[in-house]
């Protein structure tokens, strides 16, 4: 059984069990499906990791999370119970469809070894947008507007990045209409500014040029369980900024305070969901764009080079299934 995340739990009445011939009172008790937030309801999710050969999700970091702080919705106990059939098993993206070397939507194709035709995607993306033609990094948002994705710090971190000299850009769009109205008075605001613009809605070839001419993205998640942004983004050579959370933890590594090897840093990484903390990551990266510019290449290029396909993960899929077989 592999979940994605414990947000969508399947918390059902027990006569729902009943009409599809399923007996409740074997079934809805403390150690098979009852929620453990419902006394008088079954749990599916539950149900999924209780009779299930092997549980996965999505990230180490997260199956991790969902054991030991609140992230488990709930279901920390259930998940440590069967901890001995339960594992993190990282997404992928499909190098095919994300590859600046041959996307079809992208001005001038480009790779770690031709990086200066990112700027040609970037002036790009500035005339189609209305952005102004200036010496200043570009921060991207791209993201569904949800509060799983740290709204008030996305909100902070569009105004600190224009306050540090920055242009900003967003595409992302929202279900909830409490949360799309925030965004839209924003957009008022903010469009008449030359150095930001506000894209609300899905459009699935302004992110790939999105990707394509921006420098930085910001990704303060409150929760993620794996996160693809982050991936496609560092495949184009963007830096991400993000905080230490799910999937980001396992694929951003800290230009300053990681333990890894140089080549192997490719971004920066915060820990409190507080504007402080966003603001001194921020201004990290903001900082080495304008100060060292040659150190903030070697981020993007070792991004670039970081292998976040479908190859190991698939292998490890793949162990498992015939782990469950044998």
């Amino acid at each position: 059984y592999t979940l994605h995340n414990t947000g969508y739990q399947g918390s059902v009445s027990e006569s729902l069990l009943r009409q599809v011939g399923l007996d409740p009172r074997r079934l809805v008790t403390q150690d098979r499906l009852l929620d453990p937030g419902h006394p008088t309801r079954a749990n599916l999710m539950k149900g999924g990791i209780v009779f299930s050969n092997y549980v996965t999700t999505v990230s180490p970091r997260y199956a991790w999370e969902i054991q030991n702080t609140d992230q488990g919705m709930g279901l920390q106990e259930t998940l440590k119970r069967h901890g001995n059939k339960f594992g993190g098993v990282l997404n992928g993206i499909d190098f095919a469809t994300w590859n600046p070397l041959s996307d079809q939507w992208v001005r001038l194709s480009y790779g770690p070894d031709s990086l200066a035709n990112k700027t040609v995607n970037k002036a790009d993306l500035r005339e189609r947008l209305g952005l102004a033609e200036a010496r200043k990094p570009l921060l991207a948002v791209v993201s569904r507007l949800d509060a799983q994705k740290g709204l008030d710090l996305i909100l902070h971190g569009l105004r600190f990045a224009l306050e540090k000299q920055c242009q900003v850009l967003l595409l992302g769009s929202a279900q909830d209409p409490a949360i799309d109205a925030v965004f839209q008075e924003l957009k008022r605001e903010m469009d008449p500014n030359p150095d930001c613009h506000l894209e609300l809605g899905y459009d699935e070839r302004l992110a790939h040029q999105i990707y394509a001419g921006a420098d930085i993205i910001l990704i303060p998640s409150i929760y993620e369980p794996c996160g693809l942004t982050q991936m496609i983004a560092m495949r184009y050579g963007v830096v991400p900024v993000v905080r230490r959370v799910g999937g980001l933890a396992d694929t951003v590594f800290d230009a300053n305070y990681s333990d890894k090897a140089f080549e192997e840093r490719n971004g920066y990484v915060f820990d409190d969901a507080t504007p402080e903390a966003l603001e001194s990551a921020m201004e990290r990266a903001i900082g080495l764009w304008f100060e060292y510019p040659e150190y903030f290449r070697q981020l993007r290029i070792n991004g670039m080079r970081a292998d976040n396909s479908w190859e190991r993960p698939a292998k490890r899929y793949l162990y498992i299934y015939e782990h469950v077989r044998a």
